[in-house]
């Protein structure tokens, strides 16, 4: 299915195995940029329904997942740089 610019289509996710999967999944179109949207259905402290909302890139099957966790430049891994210390040195702490 394609997505003209900003517009899409949300689903009831028929495959929701755990309680953590969203009720609903999707695909928009927002500003050009495909994206994929999650629903899940929740209820405040004071009774009143909502859904939570996420969007995500497009998962392409083979393509190297990022952890989003990890300190990234442009999209890219940002590789951790390290400081050798002789046992000589005085430590700042």
């Amino acid at each position: 299915m394609e997505t003209r610019n900003n517009t899409g289509a949300i689903f009831k996710n028929d495959n929701k195995k755990a309680e953590n999967h969203p009720d609903y999944k999707g695909k928009v179109n927002v500003n050009g940029k495909d994206m994929e949207v999650a629903l899940w259905m929740k209820t405040s402290a004071k009774g009143v329904k909502f859904f939570s909302v996420s969007f995500s890139e497009p998962f392409v099957k083979g393509e190297p997942q990022i952890n989003k966790n990890e300190p990234q430049i442009n999209g890219t891994l940002k590789q951790p740089s390290y400081v050798n210390l002789d046992a000589n040195d005085d430590l700042p702490f």
